[in-house]
Order: C-alpha cells, then structure tokens, then sequence
C-alpha cells in the first residue's frame, strides 16, 4: 500500500496546486512513482498533475459519488510509491447540505481515506495567529489527522521563525517555508489555472517549482508523515457511468477541454470509443460517430474563431439532423444562437438551440447540482438523476426551448439553469460527476 497524503489548506488561494505539483514532481525525481488525485470538481487541476507525475490523475468527490466509486477510482494508486491528493478550497469547506454521503469536503475525503493532512498556510499579514489556525484545523473533526503544515509566501527569516516557533508550541510539525516572492506561482484565469495543454512552458514551470521547493522542504519528513490509505472494498466491477453511445464525437481544444478524466475511463471501459476533433480548427466530427460531445472550457475567448469556422457549424447542424448532440457548460452555449463576450459584442454560434448568452456582465454561478431529467439525453433516460457541478460567469439572455431537467443546488433550491433541448441536441449549464443511483 502507498504512503499517501492529501494536501489541504484553511482556503483558496494559498498555493495547494502549486505545492502539490512541486512536490509531485520533486518525489518522481527521486525515482518515486507518484499518484495524484483531486478531491471536488475540478476539471484543470487534474492535468497539471497527469504533467507532473506522468500518471494520469482523476477526481473523487464525497458529494457527487458514493464510496465505492471512490474506492474503485482511489485503487489506481495501489502500484505507486505514493499518494498525493490535492484538496479544494478550505480543508471542511464543502455543500450546505450532504449529498450521496458528504458535502464534498476535503475532509470527508481524508477521513474516509485515512490520508493525513498536509495544511499548506499562508501566515502574510500574522505570525503567531497562524498557529491558532493550524490548531483548529486540527481539532476542529475527530478522524482528520494533520500531518504538519508548509509555511508559504512567508516575508523574511523572522518571520518565519516567528510562525515557527508558534506551531512547535502547539505540536504541529513545520516541513517548510517558501519564501514570499519564489517565482513558482501557476498562470491564472477567471475559472481558475489556465489550461496544462495551452501552456507551452508548463513542464519547466512545474520543474522550477519542484527545485524550489526541495530547497525550502524537507522531503524526507514529508514522506516520513505520510501513511498508507484506508481503501474500502474495492468492487466487483468498477462503478459504470453510462456512456453517450458507442463511437462518440468529442470536442477537444482550447475552447472545449473541460471534461473529467474518470468520465473519459468509465466511457471507454463500459466499451466506448472516443473519437476527438477540434472546432478551433474548422473540424467537423467524426462520420461515423453515433453521438457527439461537446464539453466546457473558454468559447467565451475564441467566440470569433467559432462563429468564423463555417465547416465544423454546418457539419455538426448537419450531425444533429440524424443523430444525438450535447453540450455541456460551454458546449452548451456553443450550440446556442449566439454568444456575447466581455466587450458586449455578439457572436453567432451553431444555432442548434435558441440559447443566448453573455459576458458582458459577469455573474459567478457555482455549485453542485442535481438534476432530474424532463426528457432524454445522451446515455440518459426520462427521470434519471444526475450529480454535477456548475461553474461560469455567463448569463442567460434567452433560454426558449424546453427545459432538460429540474435541475437542483445542494441544498435543493431549484436553479433556472434548466438545459434545454431542442430535436436531438441537449445541453446542461452543469459537468456531469456520476449517476444518482
């Protein structure tokens, strides 16, 4: 069983990406094989990790999926030397209220998991309240267990032994400090990372923070702290997340990339084929698909290119005369009547739904969400329950056709992103996680 550790912190924001790749990286210098994982929804993080360890990491969720698909996910790790989750937002930030078995937490992940907690803090701005932090995070739910914290973006020699000396009053380990302007900070979008496959520099950029961080880290008391993970039972079969159809028609560019790893796995494991192509490039998809799929990303930013690329628009309204479309978040707007960027100018899209959207004042929506089909998707029949999560700044000028689902927050207030559905093209404003079963 691999030592594990899953990286957390008291918020977003503190640098638990950044940590986690350094330190990914900086253990497969070694010789180490490393597995990462990302607990919650997040759709970027988990191909800077695939870049930084060469293993291709996936996401689990307490809130979206049940324990034995965590557990048939987590079992990929079992032949590596060692285990790094990264967490989201703070380390017991999660839904309002419980979803197939937690909130989505980091901490439910690390408590079902055993994995000890790494607290990365960032102490700008305090010195000894840093340690009154770390100490009711450690207290805060019996069955987390931290493991020590790295110091971040700490001012000077003092302060650090200022922060220091406060947490070994506490007993809380300290295996670092980054020092305040260590160049080791990842490109940022509004949505988060900019992707792993659009940074030409993201390899060089994950090895200058590997060095850094073997400089200001001590590695073998990291190591030393980690402890093998609890895996459940693992199943007779892993859980199955039904796929669209049999050949599937993917986008996959800039513009559209935001699709979870497990998904991609559990489509091809139940027998799928996965044929990408690219609407950035004024590719039509696949002929011989009996589906296509077209997830998030940023069509906000490449709004012109789409609308230019007259080729792939008649060949997908071409496609859905005969056979299923679906967009999600992005594809969904994609697949709308028009798009309005930042700037209020209106670009037109495929037109394949009277959807229109806009950016040109900015609203965040955010969330898990369940929905509960109205009519048919690809994969999905009438009534079926769907765990997602939805995460954009655009707004609903028009929504006409009929609504997809009653789509639900955690907390079960009905949401006005609805999807919609007009012939054979669907498309949902949320990323599907897993199946409510």
């Amino acid at each position: 069983m691999p030592a594990s550790l899953l990286i957390s912190a008291p918020a977003s924001g503190v640098g638990k990406t950044t940590l986690t790749l350094a330190l990914a990286r900086a253990y497969r210098d070694r010789g180490l094989k490393v597995q990462c994982f990302k607990s919650g929804p997040d759709y970027i993080d988990p191909a800077f990790h695939t870049a930084a360890t060469g293993r291709a990491s996936v996401n689990i969720d307490s809130w979206a999926m049940d324990r034995a698909t965590i557990g048939a996910l987590a079992a990929r790790g079992e032949d590596s030397d060692l285990v790094l989750a990264e967490g989201s937002m703070g380390l017991f930030d999660g839904s309002a209220a419980k979803g197939v078995w937690g909130t989505g937490a980091t901490a439910d992940i690390a408590e079902m998991m055993g994995w000890p907690v790494l607290l990365v803090i960032d102490p700008s701005g305090q010195a000894q309240t840093a340690a009154a932090i770390a100490t009711g995070l450690r207290d805060f739910r019996a069955g987390v267990r931290i493991a020590g914290v790295v110091l971040n973006r700490v001012a000077s020699p003092r302060h650090e032994k200022l922060v220091r000396d406060a947490l070994a009053g506490v007993d809380i380990p300290v295996f670092g400090a980054l020092p305040r302007h260590a160049a080791i900070a990842l490109p940022e979008r509004h949505l988060g990372l900019v992707q792993a496959e659009e940074h030409g520099e993201v390899d060089g950029l994950i090895a200058e923070a590997a060095r850094v961080v073997t400089t200001h880290v001590d590695l073998d008391a990291v190591l030393q702290a980690a402890a093998p993970a609890r895996l459940p039972q693992r199943p007779s079969s892993p859980a199955v997340v039904t796929p669209p159809g049999q050949r599937i028609a993917l986008a996959r560019d800039s513009a559209f990339s935001f699709v979870y790893p497990h998904m991609l796995e559990a489509w091809r494991a139940a027998g799928a084929e996965i044929a990408t192509f690219s609407p950035l490039a004024n590719e039509a998809p696949d002929a011989g698909a009996d589906v296509c799929w077209l997830p998030g990303g940023y069509p906000e930013l490449h709004a012109g290119r789409i609308a230019a690329n007259t080729r792939f628009r008649r060949a997908l309204t071409s496609f859905a005369e005969t056979r299923p479309v679906h967009g999600e978040c992005g594809g969904y707007m994609a697949l709308g009547g028009g798009l309005t960027d930042a700037g209020g100018v209106r670009h037109e899209m495929v037109g394949l739904l009277g959807l229109e959207t806009s950016f040109a004042q900015r609203r965040l929506h955010l969330g898990y969400r369940l929905a509960e089909l109205v009519v048919p998707m690809p994969g999905h029949q009438v009534g079926a329950r769907l765990r997602g999560h939805e995460f954009h700044y655009s707004t609903i000028v028009s929504q006409p056709d009929p609504s997809l689902a009653v789509v639900r927050d955690a907390a079960g207030t009905g949401v006005a992103e609805t999807g919609s559905r007009r012939g054979n093209t669907t498309g949902t404003f949320f990323h599907l996680i897993a199946e409510d079963r």
